[in-house]
């Protein structure tokens, strides 16, 4: 008997990149200024709700492939495997990096990305830990390589996995239910957190009782939709913004 294949991630077939052929590629050259290439960016943590370490990235990837489904500009728009070897500060993370190598994996994809001829990159990230990083790789990014770059954090799509800050703990607990079909398996251990006293940034199992199986069968589909719809309306706005001028050379301003 054989076993089908597992695919590298949750996607949408149209749009993932792994997915295209040479034909393929050779129509996206041709209108790869116009192309958005979206770099999905997920650790591996456990979180304290009750899900498998790659929670961030079965929450991600869901709600790129719904996005994706329903976005307009999908022709114009090509999203890679998710990057997994990015930054994490605590016990609970596996697979982390230290923020200058996550820096410069970061750096060498979108140089990739670049040499294939698309210049309008979306770096959209799930971990807490890796938003400022996004945001010094994207700055460093468009500064050395003339890219014109974009960031988009899960937690500004209400879905928060921060320990302290967010305020949707909850619902990304009932989501991931609802996405991988497995109850949540509440273990009471606390992750410290070095300087987490300071920080307040202690991960702890979450508090409430988890959803019942009808709550997750009528909330799960619900929340997915309302973060999806949320992200294709971010990637569409992204998508229209007009090019960098100059073809992205950052022009020195001289003073007499």
């Amino acid at each position: 008997m054989s076993i089908p294949l597992q695919p590298l991630c949750v996607a949408n077939d149209r749009s993932f990149w792994p997915w295209l052929t040479w034909a393929d590629f050779a129509l996206e050259r041709d209108r790869a200024a116009d192309t958005t290439i979206i770099i999905p960016l997920a650790g591996f943590a456990d979180w304290g709700l009750g899900h498998a370490y790659d929670s961030e990235e079965q929450v991600l990837t869901s709600v790129l492939r719904d996005a994706l489904d329903q976005s307009p500009v999908l022709p114009r728009m090509l999203m890679l495997p998710p990057l997994r070897f990015v930054t994490g500060y605590d016990a609970g993370c596996v697979c982390a990096v230290d923020p200058a190598l996550a820096h410069t994996f970061i750096d060498e994809i979108v140089a990739s990305v670049a040499v294939a001829g698309f210049t309008r990159i979306v770096l959209c990230n799930a971990s807490p830990w890796n938003e400022e990083l996004i945001d010094a790789a994207a700055r460093d990014i468009r500064i050395a390589r003339g890219l014109q770059m974009f960031c988009v954090n899960l937690s500004a799509l209400q879905l928060d996995f921060h320990p302290t800050r967010s305020k949707s703990r909850h619902r990304l607990q009932t989501l991931l239910t609802y996405i991988t079909g497995r109850v949540p398996e509440i273990l009471d251990t606390t992750v410290e957190i070095p300087d987490a006293k300071l920080r307040d940034e202690t991960v702890r199992p979450l508090a409430e009782p988890a959803a019942l199986a009808s709550e997750v069968a009528s909330n799960g589909p619900v929340i997915l939709a309302e973060a999806a719809s949320h992200l294709a309306s971010l990637l569409g706005e992204i998508s229209a913004h007009p090019r960098l001028p100059n073809g992205g050379t950052i022009v020195l301003r001289t003073y007499p």
